[in-house]
């Protein structure tokens, strides 16, 4: 029996999660320097985007660069800058295609200025679109966007603007970087590894997770397609029972 337009809507995720693992390695297996597999890796994030709103797919969030990435050898860190100054010079104007909204979540504050005044600047001209959302993780770590929200708690309720018992989920929930963003449903890493490296540790609780040994710059729209394929086939609960977890995916 073939599946109808609305099951199959419900059967994508209206958001993905990329940790975009493998650059490096990709590069270093073909002889080639660790800039140009974080090249390649940007034209693998442009190319996922288009492939992503051609399905429909709403949010899309890459982690692009982590808070501890900044140990990386100063070489290193310096050919990722570049490649973010890039992917802001060229790149981001093909969300104009596709009304795509930019944003970036992360510490600015250990940033170099242009990349910051890149970032204002695209955040600015992309929030009238309206078809698709694009969140870059930028100088970006799970845990310390929790303690950013603790402390922003902590300072209301210390203040008088809040109440302790009013401290609940949707109140930490609505002071992390991602509070106008859904959860992720899926999880896509790159080339092997299997953890989550401090990404989005409150918003992935009943995310689906999907592991693949090809390494970001070569994962493409066939690739995105397997596991979209694996993430159809998947019964969320979000540990409740199979009926209860259909109506919270359908928002009942």
């Amino acid at each position: 029996m073939q599946e109808s337009a609305t099951e199959q809507e419900q059967s994508l995720p209206r958001h993905i999660a990329f940790i975009m693992d493998g650059n490096g390695r990709w590069a270093t297996a073909r002889g080639l320097p660790r800039a140009e597999g974080h090249r390649r890796g940007s034209n693998a994030a442009r190319d996922i985007v288009k492939a992503a709103h051609s399905r429909g797919i709403r949010y899309v969030t890459f982690f692009a660069f982590s808070s501890e990435n900044w140990a990386r050898p100063a070489s290193e860190v310096e050919d990722l800058m570049n490649m973010m100054r890039r992917y802001l010079g060229h790149e981001v104007k093909e969300f104009n295609k596709y009304k795509a909204r930019l944003h970036v979540i992360g510490d600015r504050s250990r940033l170099p200025e242009d990349i910051v005044e890149g970032i204002e600047k695209w955040e600015k001209a992309t929030e009238h679109h309206d078809e698709m959302d694009v969140v870059m993780a930028l100088s970006y770590g799970g845990r310390q966007e929790l303690v950013r929200a603790v402390r922003n708690i902590a300072a209301d309720v210390e203040n008088g603007r809040s109440l302790l018992e009013n401290i609940d989920e949707e109140m930490i929930s609505n002071n992390l970087m991602t509070k106008d963003i859904p959860d992720p449903d899926l999880l896509i890493r790159t080339s092997g590894e299997q953890r989550i490296s401090n990404f989005l540790l409150w918003q992935l609780a009943y995310t689906e997770f999907y592991f693949t040994p090809v390494a970001w710059p070569d994962f493409n729209e066939k690739e995105l397609d397997k596991a979209l394929a694996v993430y159809a086939a998947r019964d969320r609960r979000y540990g409740a029972l199979p009926d209860l977890c259909k109506q919270h995916a359908s928002g009942v």
